[in-house]
């Protein structure tokens, strides 16, 4: 009976399949090894069925050379032929490389660009083009405030999941964030889920974002020292919302509130490390100087680090 049975050689695979199952891999392993298996293999890994989901946000972490960033994702975003729906990408340096993002976004519905340099003119000159989003992450991104949001809002009708979370050192000297928080209620009003952790946001903002986002069902608030809501509030006026903050807590506090009360929210982490470049499939240049040390162990204990900057910001007044 074996004698009869007909195995398919992974070669003769139709390239989409071949994309689909390529895609479940490590990037790393997609960029450097995939393609040098054999042609079929290759010509899989350069057509758009493995980056339609661009995860590169560990990696660019420990990229400090904005050419070499750009050139990732120069590289990686027209392989997906206009099919790409996720990126998430970490420091983008300037407005140019978001507006190149924005160019092949017309199938994009996540985009995670966290700690960013772009601007308000930058975010505003393109946000018409993603248009199609459902979820963003602009948090950190301490160059844009309430017009980059007001255009997000204006144009992402789709927009679902916005972050805007800061850090306590980037918002010392910042009066008020209320300018963001009704650009938010005044555009965003499908919104279901909303962080906006260590804004200066009073109440009166929160209460506006509320009374026009009706659909929330996720509120993060940590940090908001100048919110003037307790838990009771929200157990009588929004029994249903799930709300994190103002009050801050502990780590081991804060790891069994997120099991408990948002486990649905939490994204994928990302494994991504260090790789050498590859053009259409064969091996281009190899920065030594970033990436030699990429498989140490101090790698995992930088990142661990990043990881869990937000657990050791300061308490509560």
């Amino acid at each position: 009976m074996e004698e009869d049975c007909e195995f398919r050689h992974w070669d003769e695979l139709i390239p989409d399949a071949l994309g689909l199952i390529f895609s479940h891999l490590p990037l790393q392993e997609v960029l450097t090894v995939v393609p040098r298996v054999c042609k079929a293999w290759n010509r899989a890994v350069t057509g758009p069925y493995c980056w339609q989901e661009i995860d590169i946000e560990l990696w660019s972490n420990r990229c400090h050379q904005s050419d070499q960033l750009d050139r990732m994702l120069e590289m990686l975003i027209p392989r997906s032929s206009g099919s790409l729906r996720k990126l998430s990408v970490t420091g983008l340096r300037n407005d140019s490389i978001f507006s190149f993002i924005a160019q092949h976004a017309g199938s994009l519905k996540t985009l995670k660009v966290p700690r960013s340099s772009l601007t308000n003119s930058g975010v505003v000159s393109v946000a018409e083009k993603l248009s199609s989003l459902t979820f963003l992450d602009l948090s950190y991104c301490c160059k844009v405030g309430a017009e980059a949001i007001q255009a997000i809002g204006k144009h992402c009708k789709s927009l679902r999941e916005f972050c805007r979370n800061m850090h306590p050192l980037d918002v010392a000297n910042v009066v008020s964030h209320d300018d963001e928080a009704y650009a938010i209620a005044n555009t965003m009003p499908k919104l279901k889920r909303l962080e906006i952790a260590y804004h200066r946001v009073s109440t009166e903002g929160v209460l506006k974002i509320l009374s026009c986002c009706i659909f929330l069902e996720f509120l993060e608030l940590r940090g908001c020292w100048d919110v003037q809501l307790d838990n009771k509030f929200f157990k009588d006026k929004f029994p249903d919302m799930k709300v994190l903050g103002p009050r801050v807590i502990g780590f081991y506090e804060m790891i069994n509130d997120w099991e408990d009360c948002c486990s649905d929210y939490l994204s994928d982490g990302s494994d991504y490390l260090a790789w050498e470049f590859l053009e259409d499939g064969v091996m281009g240049e190899f920065y030594e100087d970033e990436f030699e040390h990429g498989w140490d162990d101090n790698f995992y204990a930088d990142n661990a680090i990043l990881d869990m900057e937000p657990h050791i910001w300061p308490p509560s007044p």
